[in-house]
């Protein structure tokens, strides 16, 4: 049960230790390009397993990565300050071929995970090298929006007063800008979220919705700017995607893959409520949604299929 995890930056180590707080997996190796800051990420999260789980935590190199089962991808440059998930992608996709290529060449069976902005592309790029060497798109998975969809059920728990597990609502499409929150199919308690809001007198005007919205899309640019980056949400999310592969849980999450198509846009890497177990993604589904929404999903996947066309992939 070895988990691997490239780039020791805030997003990997943070991942690493929310995998020893969950109890995730029997081992997890931190490579690095600066091997010094995986060693002593790797020493400051071991620390905490007495505390936690008996897990083993070691930095390595990526010969080291034999054998594991899940490999996050999270090496890459930081969003800085008023910079779009987009505007990373020319400093961040020049190292992924070659990343890519080390992870299978040392654990060919591996699942892999990228968490690296802007990750529907960098995803798209990740599936793009590793069929290269026979990989199914299947087992290369981004973490989308799994953490979009976090932030809307909470932002609807704390409305509605309920706890979040009984709450239900997808944002689909880019992780970024283009996001769409689907209103239409959020429930409350199985309860459609209009009728649950209705019965309980619960205002949900247009003025409430819009606010919502806006603190989910632009969450990661108000973390940002007050610390400069985020990690907790993301790192939780991707301890909850590799327990769903290394358990075989046919866990629901809204992951990124590769979807031959997308309301008419052709090979595209966005998310979707995705089925996810020991095998990687098994099945994809797409929720009802009403025309506004549908429009807004052709438009985000347009977005995203406009960036990996300007990669112009060989």
């Amino acid at each position: 049960m070895k988990i691997g995890i490239v780039g020791t930056g805030l997003v990997g180590s943070t991942a690493a230790y929310a995998l020893v707080m969950r109890g995730v997996g029997r081992e997890i190796i931190l490579v690095d390009v600066n091997r010094q800051r995986a060693a002593a990420e790797a020493d400051d999260i071991a620390h905490a397993v007495p505390f936690a789980h008996a897990l083993e935590v070691h930095d390595g190199e990526y010969v080291d990565l034999k054998g594991a089962r899940v490999v996050i991808l999270a090496a890459g440059s930081n969003q800085k300050p008023g910079e779009t998930r987009m505007q990373l992608l020319e400093r961040n996709a020049a190292i992924f071929r070659d990343i890519v290529g080390r992870v299978l060449d040392n654990a060919p069976e591996a699942r892999i995970v990228v968490a690296t902005n802007p990750v529907d592309v960098m995803t798209h790029l990740a599936a793009h090298f590793a069929a290269e060497r026979g990989v199914p798109h299947s087992r290369v998975i981004g973490s989308g929006t799994t953490l979009d969809t976090a932030r809307f059920r909470l932002l609807l728990a704390r409305h509605v007063g309920i706890d979040t597990p009984h709450i239900h609502g997808y944002v689909l499409g880019e992780h970024g800008d283009s996001e769409v929150l689907a209103w239409s199919n959020a429930t409350v308690a199985n309860f459609p979220l209009e009728q649950f809001c209705a019965a309980h007198s619960i205002p949900l005007d247009d003025q409430i919705r819009a606010d919502i919205d806006h603190q989910v899309r632009r969450a990661a640019y108000h973390i940002i700017e007050g610390k400069g980056a985020t990690y907790y949400g993301i790192g939780s999310a991707l301890a909850r995607i590799t327990e769903a592969i290394l358990g075989d849980q046919r866990a629901i999450l809204t992951l990124s893959s590769r979807q031959a198509d997308v309301c008419g846009v052709k090979d595209v890497t966005l998310s979707l409520p995705q089925l996810v177990g020991g095998d990687g993604i098994l099945d994809t589904y797409m929720p009802p949604m009403n025309n506004d929404e549908l429009e807004e999903l052709h438009a985000s996947a347009q977005v995203i299929r406009a960036a990996i066309d300007g990669l112009a992939l060989k």
